[in-house]
């Protein structure tokens, strides 16, 4: 059985950026993924900002996974192993399914930019209610490297042998 099509179909994304710090003029990060979604052809339908608090990051997340227009959530921040990193423990109680090869593919193709470093990356995804999460670190340069080596073509129909696409609300 294929999941790939033989047409690009736009995915209806919204993008978190976790941090205590950042507002959006310093959002490098998010600016980032928006852009390399728009980019790809997709369809960004929600921004925010949130701090770094679990009940916070699960109230937004789940508020997305409810929502029928939404079917990826791309999350930068919050993924490190200080006290105030708690992008994680927020998700990890929403997902359905946890995709534990985001992470652990995230590291890897991480390793060979910032070697050992990576082992203190959380990055992490999961599927809830046929939407798709990946949260990753939230340095720019790590927003580029999952999505330019996984996300993307995770995102795109026409990606084989599958991608998301299939699994994700229509």
């Amino acid at each position: 059985m294929s999941h790939a099509s033989s047409e690009f179909i736009p995915a209806h994304i919204a993008i978190l950026t976790v941090s205590d710090s950042r507002g959006e003029a310093e959002d490098t990060s998010g600016q980032y993924l928006q852009e390399a979604a728009l980019e790809a052809g997709h369809q960004v339908v929600d921004l925010a900002i949130s701090k770094d608090d679990i009940y916070q990051i699960r109230a937004q997340v789940s508020a997305w996974i409810a929502d029928e227009k939404v079917q990826a959530v791309l999350i930068t921040g919050g993924t490190g192993f200080t006290a105030r990193d708690n992008t994680p423990e927020a998700l990890l109680p929403l997902f359905d399914r946890a995709v534990e090869g985001f992470g652990e593919l995230f590291r890897m193709v991480s390793y060979e930019e910032i070697g050992t470093a990576t082992i203190q990356s959380r990055a992490l995804a999961g599927i809830a209610n046929q939407t798709v999460i990946f949260a990753m670190p939230g340095s720019t340069r790590a927003c580029r490297t999952a999505w330019e080596r996984i996300i993307e073509e995770q995102l795109d129909a026409r990606h084989r042998p599958c991608n998301f696409l299939p699994h994700l609300k229509k």
